[in-house]
């Protein structure tokens, strides 16, 4: 019984170090990046995706002509950029995601928001998809704080992938159990 013991110790190590290392870099509007340019869908761009906490979500654009502001869901709705919970204005931020939730995000250059540069990042609170329903306001930032753009300071993200976890929808619980099966068996 002690074989069996450590062996299952030693399966939920190694799971729990996969979950870990799966998060994904999101780059907001894949190879088009944050732009008003070339009518990116980005309700449609969230809505293909299954964002997780650990996930970085990443806007790429050109700091001249584009910012990204962290607003409420009454300001997203209203593309009101008075008073945003965040303002990034490097070019290259990257946001790392602390909670379940919705998160907004819109561009503060007049019109921008309008034509449709904003985006609704919805983070469910279970791999089942199921997401929490939209309040009235984000109580705080779900973010860790942005990263310094590339060459100045801190790292930024080193993959830019928009694909989904490889191990979503319990593939390592059954991975585990039946290994254990295996395990006992003998």
């Amino acid at each position: 019984m002690g074989f069996a013991q450590r062996a299952m110790f030693m399966l939920l190590l190694i799971m729990a170090a996969l979950e870990v290392s799966l998060a994904v870099v999101y780059k907001v509007g894949d190879d088009k990046g944050w732009t008003t340019l070339g009518n990116v869908n980005y309700t449609a761009w969230a809505a293909s995706k299954t964002f997780r906490v650990g996930d970085t979500i990443l806007f790429e654009y050109n700091k001249q002509f584009h910012n990204v502001m962290q607003v409420t869901h009454q300001e997203f709705k209203a593309c009101n950029v008075s008073s945003p919970m965040l303002t990034l204005a490097t070019g290259n931020d990257s946001l790392v995601v602390k909670r379940t939730g919705h998160y907004y995000f819109l561009c503060g250059v007049p019109g921008h928001c309008l034509i449709g540069q904003k985006v609704d990042i919805r983070v469910p609170k279970s791999s089942e998809g199921v997401a929490p329903s939209p309040s009235g306001s984000s109580a705080s930032s779900p973010l860790s704080s942005p990263s310094s753009p590339s060459g100045a300071g801190a790292p930024g993200p080193s993959q830019k992938s928009s694909a989904p976890y490889p191990f979503s929808n319990g593939f390592l619980v059954k991975l585990g159990m039946a290994v254990l099966a295996l395990l006992f068996q003998f």
